[in-house]
C-alpha cells in the first residue's frame, strides 16, 4: 500500500509539472518551424571554420584551467571534510561553506564576475573553479569516507600516525575514482563553458551567442559542428581515461 501511495504521488507530481509548463505534445510534430530555421544554415560559412576551432581551443582551455585548480584546492580540503579524517566541528562548518558553494551555478559565478573582471576567459575560469571547489570537495570527501578502514589501522599498527594512514591507505585507494572524477568534472566543465561563453567568459559559447543574435545561421552551423566536434572528444577522451584509470 505505501508503495502504491508512493508511485500515486510522483505521478501527481508529474501531473502537476507537466500541466505547469504546458506541455503540448502537438508541438514536437509542427516540425515547418525546425525546417524553415535548418534550411537557414545553408550554405554553411566554411570561412568561419579556422576561428570556430580558434575560440573551441579557448574554450577547452577555460576548462581544463579551472577544474584542475579546483581539484588541486579540492583534493587536501576533503581529507577536511570527511568525517573520518577531519574534525567533526570544523567539518560541519566546512561541509556548509562547500554546500553554498556547489549550491551556486556556475552562469551565477559568471555573472557576479564579468561585470567585475571584465569580458574573457578569467571570469569563466574562476566561475568553473568556484564551483567545482564545492562539487570535487563533496565527492572525493565520500571517497575519503567509503575508504578501507582496515588498510588503515594496518598502517597505524605498524607504527603510523593518522597521516600516514592518509598517504599510505587512503589516497592510493581512493585516487582511481579521483581521477574518474576530475575528468568527469572536465567533461561537464566544457559545456559549462560554452555557456558562460553567452555573458561574455569568451570562448565559443560567445562567438555562438553572437551569431545567433544577428541571425546570422551559416555561421552558427559552423560554430555548432565546432562544438559538437569539441565535446565528443572530450566524452571520448574522458571515457578512456575512465576506463584506464578504474
Amino acid at each position: 500500500m505505501r508503495r502504491v501511495s508512493i508511485f500515486a504521488a510522483l505521478l501527481l507530481v508529474i501531473g502537476w509539472s507537466t500541466a505547469g509548463v504546458k506541455l503540448n505534445l502537438t508541438d514536437f510534430l509542427d516540425f515547418k518551424k525546425t525546417l524553415d530555421l535548418i534550411g537557414r544554415f545553408f550554405p554553411p560559412e566554411w570561412s568561419l571554420l579556422q576561428e570556430a576551432i580558434k575560440q573551441s581551443v579557448i574554450t577547452l582551455q577555460i576548462a581544463i584551467t579551472g577544474t584542475f585548480y579546483a581539484l588541486l584546492v579540492a583534493f587536501p580540503l576533503s581529507f577536511l571534510l570527511a568525517r573520518n579524517t577531519g574534525k567533526p566541528g570544523f567539518s560541519n562548518i566546512l561541509r556548509g561553506v562547500l554546500g553554498f558553494i556547489r549550491s551556486v551555478p556556475e552562469i551565477v559565478w559568471g555573472l557576479l564576475f564579468v561585470p567585475t573582471l571584465g569580458l574573457g576567459p578569467i571570469a569563466g575560469v574562476i566561475a568553473i573553479f568556484i564551483h567545482n571547489v564545492g562539487v570535487l570537495g563533496k565527492l572525493i570527501s565520500e571517497l575519503v569516507e567509503s575508504s578501507d578502514p582496515e588498510t588503515q589501522e594496518a598502517v597505524i599498527a605498524a607504527g603510523g600516525n593518522k597521516v600516514h594512514a592518509i598517504g599510505f591507505a587512503i589516497i592510493p585507494e581512493i585516487l582511481p575514482n579521483v581521477l574518474s572524477q576530475y575528468f568527469y568534472r572536465l567533461e561537464v566543465g566544457v559545456r559549462t563553458s560554452l555557456i558562460l561563453g553567452f555573458i561574455g567568459a569568451g570562448g565559443i559559447g560567445n562567438m555562438l551567442f553572437i551569431d545567433f543574435k544577428v541571425f546570422e545561421y551559416p555561421s552558427v552551423f559552423v560554430e555548432i559542428l565546432a562544438i559538437m566536434g569539441l565535446v565528443l572528444l572530450i566524452d571520448s577522451v574522458g571515457a578512456w581515461v575512465r576506463k584506464k584509470v578504474m
